[in-house]
């Protein structure tokens, strides 16, 4: 990545100097109004880190799990929640050699990013290129690298295939559905209202349904057969429906839970549904290299600013409404991505 020119000093640089910076700190696990705001002590980078001044953290299930004290998503208290983020660099470790004062970066993955400043691994951080802005780079990262390996590695769908996409209009779902439709897939897309839907039609899907008609809709797109492949992020009450509609030697991919958890269930399913696929995938398991890190976010940018990739930004609040959009995510009122501006 490279630096500012000689002689350059970015805007943000001056914040350095200050004894406090503001960060939404969670000092009790709970409700959405344990998150507050507080002044902190501003950081400095160790070795291997970098000092990065936040442009926009995502908001995510995950942060509501830590929120909670879900484990392993919670830290121990008090603790900065947010695992996403995007920003420019003003101050970097002794020695960090490939990532300078200046640079833009993205990350996800790395705790204690609702903040005004956050310190990262330099190597967990990603170059966010020119024709993409900060706050687009914030809001593709963990959705977007979910979406990529979802479509491109978890299941490969080829031409005709028929893909069930829950929450199709949420951040995850509009991305998946789009990178889909890229593969030639025929996507069903469930939403829980008609605004929704034309959300998840824009984005490509073929077919639209609420939640209580897309094993109906599959039969129908499918000629009865069944679908090769259900991405389901909700988890408790689309799952019994999801498996029984996959076809023969179908995946499910059971990617999160916003319902709740899935029950246990006898793996006697799996046989009598036509030797069945079940998958639980992660995003670590999916960018445990940097490689594979970099490749993925190298595609979703290279899409972005080429205009073939479309993310959709559902609200964006300052960090002091942090509260507000837990409440707005968990209550399943919003599409696309939330963002917290500093």
């Amino acid at each position: 990545m490279a630096g500012l020119p000689d002689g350059a000093v970015p805007s943000t640089i001056g914040v350095m100097n200050e004894a406090t910076v503001r960060a939404v700190v969670v000092q009790e696990y709970g409700g959405p109004e344990v998150l507050v705001v507080r002044d902190r002590k501003a950081a400095r980078p160790g070795p291997g880190e970098l000092l990065v001044q936040l442009a926009a953290a995502g908001v995510n299930y995950m942060d509501v799990y830590a929120r909670q004290g879900t484990r392993p998503y919670a830290g121990d208290l008090p603790f900065v929640p947010g695992g996403e983020g995007a920003g420019m660099v003003v101050e970097v470790g002794s020695d960090v050699r490939e990532v300078a004062v200046g640079d833009r970066v993205a990350w996800a993955g790395v705790g204690s990013s609702y903040a005004e400043q956050v310190v990262v691994p330099a190597d967990r951080v990603v170059p966010v290129p020119d024709g993409v802005e900060l706050t687009t780079a914030a809001a593709v990262m963990l959705q977007g690298i979910t979406a990529h390996y979802l479509s491109q590695s978890t299941f490969q769908a080829q031409p005709g295939d028929v893909a069930v996409v829950h929450a199709a209009a949420g951040g995850v779902g509009l991305l998946l559905t789009q990178l889909l439709v890229r593969r030639g897939a025929t996507v069903i897309a469930t939403t829980s209202t008609p605004d929704k839907g034309e959300l998840a039609r824009g984005a490509g899907a073929q077919v639209v349904t609420g939640y209580d008609g897309f094993v109906d809709a599959v039969r129908e797109a499918s000629s009865g057969r069944g679908a090769a492949v259900v991405y389901d992020g909700v988890g408790c009450t689309t799952f019994d429906d999801g498996l029984g509609c996959l076809r023969p030697r179908g995946l499910m991919a059971l990617y999160g839970a916003a319902s709740g958890p899935v029950d246990a269930f006898d793996t006697a399913r799996l046989a009598g549904g036509g030797s069945l696929y079940l998958t639980r995938p992660t995003m670590g398991s999916y960018i445990a290299t940097r490689a594979e890190l970099l490749a993925r976010t190298g595609d979703l940018f290279g899409w972005v600013a080429a205009g073939e990739l479309d993310v959709r930004i559902g609200a964006t609040y300052p960090l002091t409404d942090a509260a507000r959009a837990h409440e707005d995510l968990t209550s399943r009122r919003t599409t696309g991505k939330l963002l917290l501006l500093p």
